[in-house]
């Protein structure tokens, strides 16, 4: 078909990037909502060459969405924007499906159009319920809800970047097919510092940070990780809600640029059984008028005494969040002792199989790193249970609690009974919610073998909420 009388919005990297730097200086400044709802409308009605804005949303284990609607129609019908939830896992029953998307103005992206396609923008949304209010299962919402209500009440921002490792495996439908074959096929041996610039791998990582740079990402390095044919690429530090919209965005991202390879970007915390899996490592430290609350030059490795408190109250509520932050069957194979695995409950500057590291910092990078976090977690959710857990959950009269042997289960089943049995789980999603979410973890636990073996098991992978297929989901 021909394409020379399409004249649909193409830009340069640099041009993309200026746009979506200026983009999300206005987010971080809290510009108003009316004011960007204004900025963007206009800009949606003047620039001609964009066709369609895409929507993205969340469901309830962090699974990504996105509705094209035509630009036209959005500009017309953006206070009722509405769709089928009942399709959606974890949202409403067929008996009450409707529910409304909710355009966040702030959460707004240009795109490469030789990636996503040409004449398009992105924007997040939440989701609404059907008489206007916050839909309770939307995490989105929940984490914005609650970041705004510690800004407005005491002015405190969270902030947080993620560390995020994935697998490139051959062809482009690698975990779909992991049925019929039984294997992932790396794409490269290489690890850490021995893949070659013109590899495969180095140039999808390539490829990749040039689009994040493009997207206002702003980079900091990027490289293969210790096993063959894994990466991570480091991006900056920002807003809670900011950093949790990156993370949905940065796994699209990499799952695109693969696919135009031919291959799959795959966040399996534990695909292949031998070598490193892949985490989240997850950066956080709470700020209030632009002092970093979590630094003291005095304190013990030079964290203040909100930060300790902060690191006691998610090792005393390790267990009950463990389902929130590895929440697969496959997760629990990365939690590995042998493999540098961030299974023990206690916080250490130097052990890297502790759940919680205190790198070495300043007063700009003063933080903690959560290791034990899983790639495919639901990044929202696991944003609101280590903020609200650091500053609102108890702390345990335990002996020696930051250096006590214990250790995050071993297994969905216990993690499930312990997220099941907490109160504290309840006080953060509420018994509807919690119920919901354990359910669906029930569910693809049961469709998988109890007894883990050595081996990956077909349905750990069919079944994984990220690998996603209609037909056999329908089956159950």
């Amino acid at each position: 078909m021909a394409t020379e009388l399409r004249d649909f919005l193409q830009l340069s990297y640099a041009e993309l990037e200026e746009l979506n730097l200026a983009a999300k200086a206005q987010r971080m400044a809290r510009t108003p909502m009316h004011q960007l709802r204004e900025e963007r409308m206009k800009y949606l009605t003047d620039e001609k060459r964009i066709k369609a804005v895409t929507v993205l949303f969340s469901d309830l284990e962090g699974r990504l969405h996105m509705l094209d609607y035509d630009k036209k129609f959005l500009l017309k019908s953006v206070d009722n924007l509405t769709f089928d939830g009942s399709s959606i896992r974890g949202f409403t029953a067929q008996r009450e499906s409707d529910l409304r998307l909710e355009v966040d103005w702030s959460a707004f992206y240009w795109a490469p159009a030789d990636v996503f396609g040409p004449g398009k923008v992105l924007v997040f949304a939440n989701v609404l319920d059907k008489d206007g209010s916050p839909y309770a299962a939307d995490t989105r919402g929940i984490l914005k809800q609650y970041t705004e209500k510690l800004y407005k009440e005491k002015g405190y921002t969270l902030n947080a970047a993620n560390e995020i490792e994935g697998f490139l495996f051959k062809g482009e439908h690698a975990e779909r097919e992991f049925y019929r074959t039984g294997k992932f096929e790396l794409v490269s041996p290489g690890g850490y510092y021995h893949s070659l610039p013109g590899d495969l791998l180095r140039v999808f990582i390539d490829t990749v940070a040039e689009v994040q740079r493009a997207m206002g990402f702003q980079n900091e390095k990027d490289h293969p990780e210790v096993a063959p044919s894994q990466f991570e690429i480091n991006y900056s530090y920002t807003e809670a809600l900011a950093a949790a919209d990156t993370i949905q965005l940065y796994k699209l991202v990499c799952r695109q640029v693969a696919s135009k390879m031919g291959l799959t970007a795959s966040f399996l915390p534990k695909p292949i059984v031998g070598i490193n899996g892949s985490g989240m490592h997850t950066n956080i430290s709470v700020s209030q008028n632009g002092k970093n609350l979590f630094w003291d030059p005095n304190g013990e490795e030079n964290l203040s005494e909100l930060a300790w408190k902060f690191v006691d109250r998610i090792l005393t509520h390790a267990n009950d969040i463990c389902l929130i932050l590895n929440a697969s069957v496959n997760a629990y194979r990365r939690l590995d002792p042998h493999f540098e695995a961030p299974n023990q409950i206690i916080a250490s500057p130097v052990d890297r199989g502790s759940m919680i590291r205190i790198p070495l910092s300043n007063e700009r990078s003063a933080r903690i790193e959560v290791r034990s976090v899983g790639p495919d977690a639901n990044p929202y959710l696991v944003m609101y249970a280590l903020f609200r857990t650091g500053l609102e959950g108890h702390i345990s009269d335990m002996p020696n609690l930051r250096q006590a042997k214990r250790f995050l289960p071993d297994n969905i089943y216990d993690a499930i009974e312990h997220f099941r049995k907490a109160e504290w789980t309840t006080v953060l999603l509420g018994e509807d919610v919690k119920a919901r979410y354990a359910d669906l973890k029930q569910a693809a636990a049961d469709r998988c073998p109890r007894l883990l073996g050595t081996m990956v098991k077909v349905p750990e992978v069919q079944f994984h909420h990220e690998v996603y297929n209609q037909y056999l989901w329908s089956l159950f």
